[in-house]
């Protein structure tokens, strides 16, 4: 795809374009009580609005790998990026719930365009002894732009006079601003094909096979509950009593970033560890286990009566957090090798970030109901508990022992 050079170069600027789509959906968060207020939006439909952008991408997952067969991975990036941007724009300009659902579900056909194109490039454009390392910085991409999103947004929305539409506009601007770089850095790939009928063949021979799902449902159990639990952390913890609201809404939505961030951190790690021989298998298990004990420590206590309630629960959040970051990176890395013959890895990625999408969606939904079911958070850990169950057992069954479990099928 490129010189080893000019690719050391680029795969940096594609992993940026995959934190500033990923920004789009964490530039939520501390925003969400504002806009609750403003549009009138109740607790079980600001969960929909939470997952509406990852909506877009578990339906869109495959239909845009399709894209990327067709006009090649950088220019669906290119096209992914403008998507969110101008959609940024006219969210800002939301008077009603529909307008900003609806701008919400376009950004979210930009996240998932640049999200499947870009970790096959990627892999294509780094260096081939720093791949591994390469693929754990882009799996980071979400946790950084929740350190990002969250973060930013927090201390512009409570400590200035920005409000939530101006965050809408300058999100949608910085991402607009970023496609000359990515036309100028990013070089071309091998011409898409435009031969419908060998995208369809390509695309039944990549998803054929149990291995992309079943490496897509490790994927969905982890990030159902992982963007559910971050996507409320501002408000489980925006009750706590500090010196002024203003104190609160900016520290917890700080401390929610830092949750995020350390996501991003940890990714980078799991990178580190696969290109140091770790089994995958035995990392995956790890993430979800830990993931599944931590989120309990959240949910189940009665935080109130405990000395130093929310640093506990916030400590624990920071554990769920980094530790599930072994998981993404992981399956990610995987992914891009296992499409079987005839298929792309494009279509693979496209079928696994379709049903992670899904999950996302899901997850605050569930979550947010289960909340208003149960009147508080105290039952949130069931479903936390359950997704990492399932993906613990699907890695058992279809992970291979091994440094490299794929090799010996000959999709690696």
């Amino acid at each position: 795809m490129a010189t080893t050079a000019v690719g050391a170069r680029a795969w940096p600027v594609v992993v940026v374009t995959g934190i500033l789509a990923a920004m789009h959906v964490w530039k939520l968060p501390s925003a969400l009580e504002f806009i609750r207020a403003d549009l009138g939006i109740s607790l079980v439909a600001s969960g929909a609005l939470v997952g509406v952008v990852q909506m877009a991408g578990g339906l869109g997952g495959l239909a845009a790998s399709v894209v990327a067969e067709r006009i090649g991975a950088k220019y669906t990036v290119v096209v992914g990026m403008l998507c969110a941007g101008l959609a940024s724009v006219a969210g800002g300009f939301a008077v009603n719930a529909g307008w900003l659902m609806t701008t919400r579900a376009i950004e979210g056909v930009g996240f998932i365009l640049v999200t499947v194109a870009a970790p096959a490039m990627v892999r294509a454009l780094a260096p081939s002894d720093k791949v591994n390392a390469a693929m754990g910085w882009w799996g980071g991409f979400q946790g950084t732009a929740l350190f990002l999103g969250v973060g930013i947004s927090a201390v512009l929305l409570n400590a200035t006079d920005i409000t939530w539409h101006t965050w809408w506009f300058i999100m949608g601007g910085v991402t607009l601003a970023f496609i000359p770089v990515v036309l100028r850095n990013v070089p071309a790939d091998a011409p898409g094909v435009v031969n419908m009928t060998r995208i369809k063949r390509v695309i039944i021979s990549s998803v054929r096979t149990p291995l992309p799902w079943a490496l897509g449902i490790i994927f969905a159990s982890y990030t159902l509950q992982w963007g559910a639990v971050l996507s409320f952390l501002p408000t489980i913890f925006g009750e706590v009593t500090l010196a002024s609201a203003i104190d609160v809404a900016i520290i917890i939505g700080i401390a929610t970033a830092i949750v995020g961030g350390l996501n991003g951190i940890a990714n980078v790690v799991t990178g580190l560890l696969l290109q140091r021989g770790h089994p995958p298998r035995r990392l995956l298990v790890i993430g979800l286990a830990t993931m599944a004990i931590t989120s309990t420590v959240v949910f189940a206590p009665d935080w109130s009566t405990v000395p130093g309630n929310i640093v506990w629960a916030l400590l624990a959040a920071g554990v769920f957090s980094f530790a599930g970051a072994l998981v993404p990176t992981t399956v990610t890395r995987q992914a891009v090798d296992i499409a079987p013959p005839g298929g792309s890895p494009a279509a693979v990625i496209g079928l696994i970030t379709q049903m992670f999408n899904l999950a996302n969606f899901f997850g605050p939904v569930v979550l947010s109901a289960i909340a208003s079911a149960a009147d508080g958070w105290h039952l949130s850990w069931t479903m936390t508990v359950t997704a990492s169950v399932i993906g613990m057992a699907m890695t058992l069954v279809f992970v291979p022992r091994g440094v490299d479990p794929f090799k010996t099928n000959g999709q690696s």
